[in-house]
């Protein structure tokens, strides 16, 4: 049996990586051929390419990050589709919205000063 620092230790190989990076780029290249075939098969294979490509690149990551400032919504549905950890905190966030105001200075305060921040910073 494989243990989980085995397998991360096996994924971060760089010649994994760039395999998973090559399969996730045909399964995004090959998602429009796929979704003209009836059915959802073109969404699924999309998402499973790019989560592939998230998964291994800097540099796939730092053109999605650009792609979320430029659509935050859109960029909220990939993240939600992908079943980001980061989408579902946010989304907890922006649940909690102003009814919890915790002045105690704990976690909701905190993230509500980083967004406030975060906010500023970009303009809106």
């Amino acid at each position: 049996m494989i243990t989980r620092k085995q397998w991360r230790r096996f994924i971060d190989h760089p010649v994994v990586e760039w395999a998973i990076f090559g399969l996730g780029a045909i399964l995004l290249i090959a998602s429009p051929i796929i979704g003209a075939i009836p059915g959802p098969g073109g969404i699924v294979v999309a998402g499973i390419g790019l989560a592939m490509m998230l998964k291994t690149s800097m540099w796939a990551r730092r053109h999605y990050v650009k792609f979320k400032r430029w659509q935050p919504k859109a960029g909220r549905w990939t993240d939600w589709a992908l079943r980001r950890p980061s989408a579902k905190r946010r989304e907890a966030l922006r649940k909690a919205g102003g009814d919890q105001s915790d002045e105690s200075g704990g976690p909701v305060a905190k993230a509500k000063l980083a967004s406030q921040s975060i906010d500023r910073m970009s303009g809106r």
